[in-house]
């Protein structure tokens, strides 16, 4: 049988050798011990014996380690590997995830990634044959280190394989460790002779250093004409600061031309982060020549001031010079360069170079260190190993916990899982405990006291072997509305503050020797309250019959029949459409119609479906009239499809819907006026030759009807699918806020299935791929047309062109994609935008929408996740002022911070305000 969770309290007891000193290496899924090529100890994870393994073959990929992996059902639990630490210790911790497609499926997994309570980071599986590797550095705080697989979006969580590495003295300190975890975003070997990694045994700490000769998408582009690689066979003393291997430092970049220039994607970024460039003077330079250089970080002046002259800073050739910044703000797209100075004669020079992004520790629930204690007195219990914190990142099975940020536990559900002995004093501590059940066991012992949990409303102690008498601390429990005492081996008397509670539900029959003592208030209220409930029901049971029949007669009336039952299944569904919207919507008469139009006098749009008109109400309002052209049942069912669905949702970011016409066989729909028009005529319309919307504005129109679809998708029970969303169908203000209208092809998801059989509807250049080939509508295909609709809003053009976008090319999304994987945004970006944007907000933007336009469904992002992205590139292009706090201890050691005049536009709202202090102009150099 497989155990309920993962041994998390079975200490890891695997064999280090003198050579590896702090070193584990676990290879999820394996079944043997071995040593691999590059002298690694590599132990299986068999002792986690929760959770299922599978082998994998990927072509080229002979790593043994690779060969298998380890994977968890995908539910609400988190399932932990617990690996033994030193306290007061740094550590890198590494992860890493080869899908390999293991599970048969093609189903691309995504999870979530925790140390500790600590939110790491999100696994997103985009291709088969990728190794995802996370890294992150930290002070381990107690003698164990917990790293948890949980939240699986699509998938199963899997880990290929879990490594820690134990760092010696110094390396990677800062003042604000014991409040942040560093995560690795970038560590690049700079000259390498090949593509290949430097890491164990060339680094002692198996840090693994990524050449530069990698090539991906958007990383290490935009090189300087005359970047040229050195190297040496020189030793290089390293033995200070940070560390990097000899074989890290023997290889180098140089500027011939006088400068160095890069730029890439820092994973996890905007915020702060810990920067750090690596030098050492490894040419011959002759006696009359020297080599002195700034950085450049294009809008962060202040940190170009400071010179580097690499063998004088190191006190001579081949040793190690280590500048960098402990604090610095960061955008997800970092443009950088090392420029020669004017008295310089030698181009800069670049070894090294790492990253790390400041990821704020989460210590927890409260109640971790209480609950800890409570389940080692059940070392045997499955339920009681699930380890980690009992609320973050998710519940344990058996708890439920508040939504607070350091979330205390609210009901423990421990029902029939055989406990024994007296109930452990732990529980009284849960100062948050709203529900305790612990029926249906074999615990012995008196009742404790409860009086410091005074949230408790339920607790469920029945069916067990509890004696002594019934406390009376239960009587100030003000909250208490269930207290379940029956068949245990209680005696006494039930106090009589129990027996008069009236808001009480009390049962305790089956103690043979406990009584109710003189009080038999509590039975008369009790049998009050039945009579007057049980009135009461009768009463609702009449009027709900009376009002089912007046409902009957209408619809029939309706209908035009008598008996329904020979019309045909679609018929019945517009019957119901139309009964259901008959009884909420507001009609308007032919007659109203034509007054507010004049007769249909100002034309303002049209399309497939018929004609819109301006009109203005007795009272003043603008409207707009949409009259249905198209007479077909399919048109007919749209037409009350789209009035079903808009008398019954109601949001800001969805145009409003006024009522409907259906005199003299009319199909009219009436909405608010929206004076803007659509996004399509503000983007290349005949709107866009009197203005161009600014980017902060497009922005703006992004969030205003991404929130309108998060409604449709997560506001509505059931979810909401639009299955035509475009340009055309938002619709502006005279704010410039956008509303998300037409709802003729919309439909509702089905409860409890992940996709909607339909007949394939909706707009060429927007219509999901997977949906079309499938014909299985989700709210994935809605994020499919989204994605479009942010490429439009970065480029200014249509999603379907013959002549823009080059041979071969009609489709906006092929278009844009190759320009933004080869790094060359500038290509797509809108002319009328001028340069009034800050780019590291449209890479934002860019970013989601490919993800938006990923092939597969699952890849997508939600809605809510598109809304956060949009909302961070708001804040890039707003900018924020950054706040200054002082550094704990007052003084300015090896620390630089963002505060003072640094480009606001690359911090984000949700990063975390870290205590640096003020010095920030001079790097750090050990």
């Amino acid at each position: 049988m497989l155990k309920f969770a993962v041994y998390l309290l079975f200490p890891l007891l695997f064999s280090v050798t003198e050579a590896q000193p702090g070193f584990i290496s676990l290879d999820c899924g394996g079944v043997e011990m071995y040593t691999d090529d590059l002298g690694l100890e590599w132990t299986p994870d068999d002792q986690f014996i929760f959770g299922q393994t599978a082998n994998i073959s990927i072509p080229g990929e002979n790593r043994k380690q690779y060969m298998t992996l380890r994977y968890f059902p995908a539910d609400n639990r988190k399932y932990c590997y617990k690996l033994k630490a030193k306290t007061r210790t740094r550590y890198l911790v590494r992860a890493s995830f080869l899908y390999g497609n293991f599970d048969n499926s093609n189903v691309y997994p995504k999870f979530d990634v925790s140390l500790g309570a600590t939110h790491w980071s999100t696994i997103v599986i985009s291709d088969v044959n990728t190794t995802e590797v996370r890294e992150l550095i930290v002070l381990a705080s107690s003698p164990t280190i917990s790293i948890c697989l949980s939240n699986a979006t699509t998938g199963v969580p899997f880990i290929s394989t879990l490594e820690l590495r134990q760092f010696n003295g110094s390396v990677y300190y800062t003042e604000y460790e014991t409040q942040f975890f560093l995560s690795m975003s970038a560590r690049i070997n700079f000259g390498a002779e090949s593509t290949d990694p430097v890491r164990y045994p060339d680094d002692p700490f198996d840090r693994i250093w990524e050449s530069d000769s990698l090539k991906r998408a958007n990383y290490l582009v935009n090189v300087a004409y005359g970047t040229e690689k050195v190297s040496t066979v020189s030793p290089i003393f390293v033995d200070i600061g940070e560390r990097p291997p000899q074989k890290v430092m023997q290889t180098a970049v140089v500027g011939r031309n006088g400068s160095l220039t890069y730029r890439m994607n820092l994973n996890g970024f905007p915020g702060f982060g810990w920067a750090f460039s690596y030098f050492a003077e490894i040419e011959d330079l002759p006696s009359n020549e020297t080599r002195k250089f700034k950085l450049l970080l294009p809008g962060m002046a202040e940190y170009s001031k400071v010179i580097v002259d690499v063998q004088e800073n190191a006190q001579g050739k081949y040793r190690l010079y280590e500048p960098g910044f402990t604090n610095i703000s960061l955008p997800f797209v970092v443009p950088f360069a090392f420029s020669r100075t004017f008295d310089s004669t030698r181009g800069p020079i670049l070894n090294a170079m790492e990253i790390n992004k400041y990821v704020q520790i989460n210590y927890g629930s409260p109640d971790a260190t209480v609950m800890e204690s409570f389940v080692s007195h059940f070392p045997l219990a499955d339920w009681a190993e699930e380890g980690g914190d009992p609320c973050l990142p998710a519940w344990w099975s058996w708890v439920q916990c508040n939504s607070d940020s350091q979330p205390r536990i609210q009901s423990i559900v421990l029902s029939g899982m055989n406990l024994s002995g007296n109930i452990p004093s732990e529980l009284t501590k849960l100062t948050g405990l709203v529900e305790l059940w612990l029926d249906g066991n074999s615990l012995t012992g008196p009742i404790p006291d409860f009086s410091e949990c005074t949230n408790l409303k339920i607790i469920h102690l029945e069916n067990n072997q509890l004696n002594g008498e019934v406390p009376s601390s239960l009587v100030d429990l003000q909250n208490l509305r269930e207290l379940y005492l029956q068949n245990n081996l209680l005696y006494g008397s039930v106090p009589s503050g129990l027996l008069n509670n009236r808001n009480l539900i009390l049962k305790f029959t089956g103690n043979q020797n406990l009584h109710e003592g003189s009080s038999r208030v509590n039975l008369v209220v009790r049998y009050c309250v039945i009579a007057v409930s049980v009135i009461l029901c009768l009463g609702l049971l009449l009027l709900f019959y009376k009002r089912r029949e007046r409902f009957c007669m209408r619809k029939n009336k309706l209908s035009g029949a008598n008996d329904i039952t020979n019309v045909q299944p679609s018929q019945k569904l517009v019957s119901f459409l139309t009964d259901a919207a008959a009884e909420t919507t507001h009609t308007f008469t032919y007659a109203e119609i034509e007054e507010a139009t004049g007769k249909f006098e100002r034309r303002i749009g049209s399309g497939g479906f018929g004609v819109v008109y301006y009109g203005r109400l007795n009272n003043g309002k603008e409207i707009a009239v949409k009259v249905l052209t198209n007479d077909s049942y399919q048109g007919n069912k749209e037409f009350w499809n789209e009035v079903s669905l808009l008398s019954r949702i109601h949001h800001r970011n969805l145009v409003m819907f006024l009522g409907c016409c259906r005199d003299q066989g009319k199909r009219i729909l009436v909405y608010e006026f929206m004076h803007n028009g659509t996004l399509k005529e503000n983007l290349y319309g005949p709107l866009a030759q009197e203005r161009s919307i600014s980017w902060i504005q497009r922005l703006e129109i992004a969030e205003d009807a991404a929130k309108g679809i998060e409604y449709l998708h997560t506001g509505c029970i059931p979810t909401v699918i639009h299955r035509d969303l475009k340009s055309s169908n938002i619709l502006i203000d005279k704010n410039m806020r956008a509303k998300v209208s037409d709802f003729g092809l919309s439909k509702f998801a089905v409860d409890g299935s992940s996709h909607v059989s339909s007949i394939v509807r909706g707009t060429v250049g927007y219509l999901d791929p997977e949906y079309y080939i499938s014909q299985q509508l989700t709210e994935k295909s809605d994020i499919y047309s989204f994605g479009v609709i942010l490429l439009e809003l970065i480029s200014g053009q249509e999603a379907i062109s013959n002549e823009r976008f080059g041979v071969n090319c009609r489709n906006i999304v092929q278009w844009a994609k190759s320009h933004i994987d080869s790094g060359n945004i500038q290509e797509i970006i809108d002319p009328s935008l001028g340069v009034n944007f800050n780019i590291e907000s449209v890479w934002k933007i860019a970013e989601k929408a490919l993800m938006c336009i990923q092939p597969h469904g699952s890849l997508r992002p939600s809605i809510s996740e598109v809304v956060k992205g949009i909302q961070d590139a708001i804040t890039l292009q707003r900018g924020l002022n950054l706040i200054t706090i002082d550094s704990p201890n007052g003084t300015s050691r090896d620390s630089m911070h963002s505060s003072i005049n640094v480009d606001p536009l690359d911090m984000a709202a949700s990063e975390p305000n870290i205590p640096f202090n003020d010095n920030i102009l001079v790097p750090v150099a050990r």
